[in-house]
């Protein structure tokens, strides 16, 4: 005789769920239920294109793509550094001049006054410059005004009997001076009492160390046709006093005529087609006999379809048919690519025959 089977009421309305609850995931997918891992969380780092802080770095050539290379103090990384075009990179990056400065981080701003216990402050060839050895050697002028930077630099101060003095880093992958400079040029005829016409003054970063150079004696007229790059222009100067600026086109210089004297030294860095042009125009109405000029050259900027080395030939030929006499040319690599700098005489004195 078979004996009915009890089936409990619970059990059945358990049954019943869980096969409601099977056919829910097969009808709807069964990865829906496991809600995805954000991108920012599982990635590592805090940029896309790697490694470390990324951004625009401090120091690193133009900024960098993610931190540049480190800083004077050594290692790869995070707030860019001296030397840098590197994507990111680990490590800390950073330092200071000698062992135990800021590590730094971001775009590099101010990094506050390193003491020089371990630093030596030379004077360079170049009147008015200067070479700061500590775990990594840099180019440095003597600050204008102590406990001020411009565009973040890092600084040193160095004891001299019972006085202290502040130096300033000069970057040459911000400066097309200073790249000529550790570039091995002979002769930038900018030197203390000098009295220098910049054209092409932009925010003032090499106008700065130009200013730092001429000393307190000298005058640096900068000459800037872009208004928001004046306004910087016109706040730098306010805090030094042997910088006058001028904003506006370099092509017009009797537009300011009334406001600059005559001048020992025409720097120029315009980037523009007709730049050999704007450089003469200006010469003839502001350069001494015998004064000199140093021009910035971008072959790009004047003809992107020939050559640098063509481009530079160019360049000199027209600065002969205008009274300018080259002296010296010296590209700008590593620091620049398809740059180089002109370093010429205006109007020499002719030769006296024996």
């Amino acid at each position: 005789m078979n004996t009915p089977h009890f089936i409990c009421p619970f059990c059945q309305w358990t049954s019943a769920l869980v096969l409601i609850f099977l056919c829910g995931i097969t009808r709807h997918n069964f990865s829906n239920l496991i809600a995805p891992i954000p991108l920012s969380v599982a990635t590592t780092g805090f940029s896309p294109r790697g490694g470390g802080f990324g951004g625009r770095g401090g120091f690193g050539d133009r900024g960098g793509r993610g931190g540049g290379r480190g800083g004077f103090g050594g290692g790869r990384g995070r707030g860019g550094g001296f030397r840098g075009r590197g994507r990111g990179g680990g490590g800390r990056g950073g330092g200071g001049f000698q062992s135990g400065g800021n590590r730094g981080r971001g775009r590099g701003g101010k990094r506050g006054n390193q003491s020089g216990k371990n630093v030596m402050v030379e004077p360079h060839r170049h009147e008015g410059v200067f070479i700061c050895r500590g775990k990594e050697d840099a180019l440095v002028t003597k600050n204008l005004v102590p406990g001020e930077s411009v565009y973040g630099e890092k600084r040193v101060s160095i004891s001299e009997g019972d006085d202290k003095i502040e130096y300033r880093a000069w970057n040459p992958f911000r400066s097309k001076l200073a790249a000529a400079i550790l570039g091995g040029v002979d002769q930038i005829h900018i030197k203390p009492g000098a009295k220098v016409l910049y054209l092409g003054a932009a925010s003032g970063t090499t106008v700065s160390h130009v200013s730092d150079i001429v000393g307190p004696d000298g005058l640096v007229y900068a000459v800037e046709f872009s208004h928001r790059s004046g306004r910087d222009l016109i706040n730098l100067a306010k805090k030094r006093t042997n910088i006058i600026p001028v904003i506006e086109d370099a092509r017009h210089p009797h537009k300011y005529r009334m406001l600059i004297a005559m001048v020992d030294v025409i720097f120029a860095d315009v980037a523009q087609p007709d730049q050999t042009r704007i450089v003469a125009l200006n010469a003839h109405t502001f350069l001494r006999n015998g004064g000199h000029f140093v021009i910035s050259i971008k072959a790009n900027c004047i003809d992107s379809t020939a050559s640098a080395e063509a481009v530079f030939a160019s360049e000199v030929k027209k600065m002969q048919q205008e009274n300018m006499k080259p002296q010296e040319q010296l590209t700008l690599e590593p620091y620049e690519r398809d740059h180089a700098v002109v370093v010429g005489v205006y109007r020499p004195p002719p030769k006296v025959k024996n």
